[in-house]
């Protein structure tokens, strides 16, 4: 079986200038990351901002901590399939 192209074809990451604990910081993430990153933000009424912040927080806290874009695409991962628990 081949597999097939996501929607739209392939893309390459897309940097953005994000705010937290008042210092700006580039992510970059492929759009597809940013859509997810977004609609969690959403669905937690949080703006982007705070949730990356807290996913950084939670990052921070591991002993060999990943960089953030890593963290956060991990994130998004163990979200989609449900493997991590939920602080609202």
């Amino acid at each position: 079986m081949k597999p097939l192209a996501p929607p739209g074809g392939f893309r390459g990451p897309v940097k953005r200038s994000i705010t937290i604990a008042g210092h700006a910081t580039s992510i970059s993430l492929e759009p597809g990351f940013w859509t997810a990153l977004e609609a969690a933000a959403a669905r937690r009424s949080l703006p982007l901002s705070a949730l990356v912040a807290a996913i950084d927080a939670v990052r921070i806290e591991g002993d060999d901590p990943p960089n953030l874009a890593s963290a956060i695409r991990s994130w998004l991962l163990g979200e989609a399939g449900g493997n991590h628990p939920v602080d609202d």
